[in-house]
């Protein structure tokens, strides 16, 4: 629970259980990929993910990822017009793995996310 008791803290949860631990590290990856902005907000962070590829659509880079096996969905501003108007986004690519997805196939996304980009993972 968290300190005030008021539910199950969730961020302790995945960082304590295994198969969770690696899906926190796709916000971490993310915010270092060359060509790829991560537009997530606040300091807790979670495995869900929204980000753009500047220059890309979002639906043509969740396309370009489906044809690599990779599902994603696009966030449009009409679903969150309190978090995106705001910011100016039109829309976000989404990718929200689960404890069930391996490290392989987190790298993997990270891999195919950062190809978006017009980079590698290093740069």
């Amino acid at each position: 629970m968290p300190r005030d008791g008021s539910g199950i803290d969730v961020a302790r949860l995945r960082a304590d259980t295994p198969g969770c631990a690696g899906v926190l590290h796709l916000n971490n990856a993310g915010a270092a990929l060359p060509g790829v902005a991560v537009h997530d907000l606040g300091r807790g962070r979670c495995g869900i993910v929204t980000f753009t590829v500047p220059g890309m659509a979002a639906r043509e880079a969740s396309a370009r990822l489906s044809a690599q096996g990779i599902n994603t969905s696009v966030s449009t501003a009409p679903f969150a017009r309190w978090d995106m108007a705001p910011r100016g986004l039109a829309e976000l690519v989404r990718a929200s793995p689960h404890a069930c997805n391996t490290e392989d196939e987190l790298d993997r996304f990270i891999d195919a996310v950062a190809g978006l980009g017009g980079g590698t993972r290093d740069g």
